[in-house]
């Protein structure tokens, strides 16, 4: 399988790629800085410089060539202004999925975040209410294509070493998840069918992650 990861130097994604090419599939990450090349590299996957804010559809598409899914885990990141959550983390996701209908790619995976209820809480120049928003958008202009689309709102995300055990569903209780276990569920899911058109949450918890995602996935 080739995996094409937006915001290929991203945490999740450098532990998602190495975890793709650990047991033999291709992982190609896409970065905007030609200086995260190597760290790239060294996790196993190809570096592929494409900036999501600068690049047009055709651009992307043509990275995106050969692959059988893609994987979205970019993101404006900590300091960023309210702008940049939506040229990213909305846009960016949006840019991806018309690429990849045009690559005919048909497999997108979108990591989100939980709480997105909270958005119209917070002011409207709020940036954390500003990237809660511009998830929001990029869940629901995903689940309005013709796409095998899976959506992934992981809780408060920590650098903790992973358990391999996750609490996985469409609604599960706020907590935190760490990044190496996001990265086995994105594994998993993309290894299962049943996980399309489906939007699940996920924090630490007591199931094995293969029999999480069986669990969440039937219908």
């Amino acid at each position: 399988m080739r995996v094409v990861i937006a915001g290929g130097h991203g945490k999740v994604a450098l532990k998602l790629e190495r975890l793709l090419t650990e047991r033999g599939d291709q992982a190609v990450g896409l970065i905007r800085n030609p200086d995260h090349h190597d760290d790239v590299r060294a996790a196993g996957a190809e570096p592929v410089v494409c900036d999501l804010e600068r690049s047009d559809v055709a651009e992307v598409a043509a990275a995106l060539e050969g692959a059988d899914a893609v994987v979205f885990a970019a993101g404006a990141g900590p300091g960023s202004g309210a702008a940049r959550k939506d040229t990213m983390d909305r846009a960016g996701a949006v840019l991806l999925a018309d690429a990849a209908q045009q690559a005919g790619v048909h497999r997108y995976l979108l990591i989100s975040t939980m709480g997105l209820d909270r958005a119209d809480d917070l002011p409207e120049d709020d940036v954390f209410g500003a990237y809660l928003r511009a998830k929001a958008a990029s869940e629901y202009d995903l689940s309005h294509r013709e796409l095998n689309w899976t959506i992934l709102r992981p809780g408060r995300l920590t650098n903790d070493p992973g358990t391999g055990r996750v609490r996985l569903g469409r609604s599960v209780p706020a907590g935190s998840i760490s990044r190496q276990d996001v990265a086995a569920v994105l594994l998993s899911l993309l290894d299962e069918p049943a996980s399309a058109k489906l939007t699940l949450e996920v924090v630490e918890g007591d199931t094995p992650i293969p029999e999480a995602v069986t669990a969440a996935c039937q219908r």
